[in-house]
């Protein structure tokens, strides 16, 4: 069949399987992503990623690994965290919601130990086609650090960028999705934000998306924002597409977006990942209706869960990963 004029993505992380939460190794890992592929090829997911499930660390079983996966194995940063680092760190009021700095920064960044080729790469053996592969926004990362070593922050975010920007060169993904969670609560940062994503985007060859929400933890939306304050930030993102947090935000958010420029498709989220209930295809078909009437046609280009899943239970994940790609088809005239 033709490709439709809607296609579906998932955002990134999917539950731990609890198979290898009891038993982890590297085999159970390249299963458990080989799983994840499957469920979504075999909904009907266009363009499915690989749950993330490379970042999961038995000795943190509740994260996805969204920060210390990336950060912990960065040259110039100090990962054991001390009583005068603690309070530096939360003296600086930059995020609210976290109390401890990921990491205190001693010296120049480098990659020291990250390896997203490997991890890209065992992703690519099990894919079974075109996958996205998701990295954390150099701004959410400088965010969580102390900096003892360069003194000026936009400094530090430039060497996370150009550290990311390093990694990502030659990934073998279709589809390279930036993740940002703290800008929608700081837009007046977007600026400085959007400098360092670009940074990144720009190193890669293949189609581009950005994802931003509003946060989730617990089930709880971390940041107050509106997609209003974000339109010129979203505006000067090299991307292809912006993958959005939509199904539970006030049409207020959902008229901002028609500021959006034109040559970025835009991806809507349908499917509410804070809480458990399962959407019908009829749901998800009318909140793609409602958006097509506000932004006009051809504007949406995808259609997606607000965010990523590894909250929720699988059972309850691998229902609405089905609802999403048959109320596409419903609303598109194919289901």
């Amino acid at each position: 069949m033709p490709e439709p004029e809607i296609l579906t993505t998932t955002v990134g992380s999917y539950p731990i399987p609890d198979w290898l939460a009891a038993l982890p190794s590297e085999q159970a890992r390249t299963d458990a992503t080989r799983v994840v592929f499957d469920i979504q090829r075999q909904a009907g997911i266009d363009l499915p990623t690989d749950g993330e499930l490379y970042r999961f660390d038995v000795n943190h079983p509740d994260t996805n690994g969204m920060i210390d996966y990336f950060l912990r194995p960065m040259a110039g940063i100090r990962s054991q965290v001390g009583r005068s680092d603690h309070e530096a760190f939360a003296a600086q009021r930059h995020m609210q919601f976290r109390r401890k700095a990921a990491g205190v920064v001693e010296g120049p960044i480098d990659e020291g130990g990250l390896n997203l080729l490997a991890d890209c790469e065992m992703a690519a053996a099990v894919s079974g086609g075109p996958f996205k592969f998701t990295v954390t926004s150099p701004y959410m990362l400088a965010r969580t650090l102390l900096d003892n070593h360069y003194g000026d922050f936009h400094t530090l975010l430039m060497a996370v960028a150009d550290t990311l920007a390093a990694q990502v060169t030659g990934l073998p993904c279709d589809c390279l999705q930036v993740d940002e969670a703290n800008i929608p609560g700081s837009p007046e940062h977007g600026a400085i934000a959007a400098q360092a994503i670009n940074r990144v985007l720009s190193s890669f060859k293949g189609r581009r998306a950005v994802h931003l929400c509003f946060g989730n933890y617990g089930g709880q939306t971390v940041q107050k924002g509106t997609w209003r304050a974000l339109t010129t930030f979203l505006n000067v993102l090299q991307v292809d597409h912006v993958i959005l947090e939509m199904a539970h935000r006030a049409e207020d958010d959902l008229i901002a977006l028609k500021d959006v420029d034109p040559r970025i498709r835009i991806g809507l989220g349908v499917v509410d990942v804070k809480i458990n209930h399962v959407e019908t295809a009829d749901e998800i078909a009318a909140r793609i209706h409602r958006a097509e009437q506000i932004l006009g046609p051809d504007r949406i280009g995808w259609v997606h869960p607000d965010c990523g899943f590894w909250m929720l239970r699988r059972s309850i994940a691998d229902r609405k990963i089905d609802a999403l790609v048959q109320g596409r088809d419903v609303y598109l005239g194919r289901g």
